[in-house]
């Protein structure tokens, strides 16, 4: 292992308890690397509060996995009037964001949106005579344009979803399962882990159906779900027999918030409904019948109330689960390209007893280390980046704890521990004999 001196982009980062400065490796054995990595993880994920934070490189994990390519991208709506001014402010957008000059599909249709109210708006100051005639159809060009992007964009996700639901390579779903279960394993009578994802996909649907978890968000209802803002504080409970009055907490179930909008979430006259959308639908049009506004933020509709709900909501329930003592934040696949989630990050990291683990495939164009670089709280924050800790099998077989709520283990252990006996798992004894196996 070697300080790290340069950029974090191509590079195995590591940063854990002790460690006082990111640190690299070149080639990372997972079986000497399980040691220290899978008990800190296990630690951490036993925080009073526990929050999982996905990107896009959860899907793009499990697509890899079940078809050997990382799957929809955030590629740009093609466009035939006004390109070169909303290619300036996208990718002005972008660099603000800290993401370089690559501006994806969520800048160009914020430009797209702010231009088109400012055109509509100078269109009704002026007297419209025939010379405005062009810009109005330039206008609704432009609208149809942004529709239709839109709509492709939902179509190439919801042929990734289909490719993974149709692969023959079981393994695929098997790992996303045991993922979510190595963080959603909690013991009942703590609080239940916050799920949060900026993908617009139903990946961590899928994954949560694979695992039994029950799923509970801000919709209301069975055939047409309802967004309401009322934060009650649902949870399931159940009877054991033979006891009255004393309903306990079900196991499996998770708090969980897309704050960026899904594919199946559709606004129609000032109400935000979830549609019934199958996973891996070949055309999203076909089942969103209604033709509302498909809320994937950014697309603001009609107005300003519109364009901020349900999102501040989201970011509410988000900022209010993390900045909390005790508190320990686990991000998987996401690049911190994104300003109004790294402010909530930082300002979660000024609480002493908080925690960041930041895992990645990847640092591109440097906003990790930019973001841990800013925060200056490098005890809080622990790293494990690069191909090999990104690899959601490795990850899954070697580093997070076990998927999981396993009190057998915890009481052997203390058995042993008051029988004076010290005694390797089980699980360590076949790792050092797989170890072994390799070497010959």
């Amino acid at each position: 292992m070697t300080e790290i001196v340069e950029n974090w982009q191509g590079k195995h980062i590591i940063k854990l308890r002790d460690y006082k400065v990111p640190t690299t490796i070149e080639e990372p054995d997972a079986l000497k690397l399980r040691e220290e990595v899978e008990p800190w993880l296990t630690a951490l994920c036993q925080s009073e509060h526990l929050s999982l934070l996905t990107g896009a490189g959860i899907s793009s994990a499990v697509h890899y996995l079940a078809k050997g390519s990382a799957g929809a991208g955030m590629g740009n709506i093609k466009l035939s009037v006004f390109q070169d001014e909303i290619e300036i402010k996208s990718k002005e957008a972008a660099e603000k964001s800290g993401r370089g000059d690559q501006p994806n599909i969520e800048d160009q249709i914020r430009t797209i949106n702010e231009l088109v109210k400012g055109l509509e708006i100078y269109l009704c100051d002026v007297d419209i005579e025939d010379e405005l005639d062009d810009l109005i159809e330039e206008v609704e060009t432009l609208k149809k344009e942004l529709k239709s992007g839109i709509v492709d964009f939902a179509n190439n996700v919801l042929e990734a979803e289909g490719n993974v639901v149709s692969s023959t390579n079981e393994a695929a779903a098997e790992y996303l399962m045991n993922f979510m279960l190595s963080f959603a394993s909690r013991i009942a009578t703590r609080e239940r882990l916050n799920l949060f994802t900026i993908n617009y996909d139903r990946i961590l649907e899928f994954g949560a159906e694979l695992a039994g978890l029950h799923l509970i968000d801000r919709f209301i209802g069975s055939i047409s779900p309802i967004f309401r803002s009322s934060r009650l504080n649902i949870d399931i409970h159940y009877n054991p027999p033979g006891i009255r009055g004393e309903p306990r907490y079900l196991e499996g179930v998770v708090n969980f918030t897309k704050l960026h909008g899904s594919l199946d979430w559709t606004e129609n006259e000032g109400i935000v409904q979830r549609f019934a959308l199958p996973y891996g639908a070949k055309e999203i049009s076909t089942y969103n019948t209604k033709e509302g506004s498909l809320m994937i933020y950014p697309n603001s509709s009609k107005d300003r109330e519109t364009a901020e709900y349900p999102y501040v909501e989201l970011f509410r329930d988000f900022a209010s689960a993390v900045i909390r003592p005790n508190s320990t934040v686990v991000t998987y696949g996401y690049s911190f390209g994104d300003d109004h989630i790294n402010r909530v990050l930082n300002d979660m990291l000024t609480i002493p007893s908080t925690h960041l683990v930041i895992i990645a495939f990847d640092d591109v164009g440097d906003r990790i280390k930019r973001f841990y670089t800013k925060a200056k709280r490098p005890v809080q924050i622990s790293l494990l980046i690069g191909n090999h800790f990104g690899d959601l099998a490795i990850l899954v077989d070697h580093y997070l704890p076990k998927p999981a709520i396993d009190r057998t283990t915890y009481k052997m252990a203390d058995l042993l521990k008051a029988r004076g006996v010290t005694v390797k798992s089980i699980e360590e004894k076949s790792l050092e004999q797989e170890k072994q196996e390799g070497h010959e």
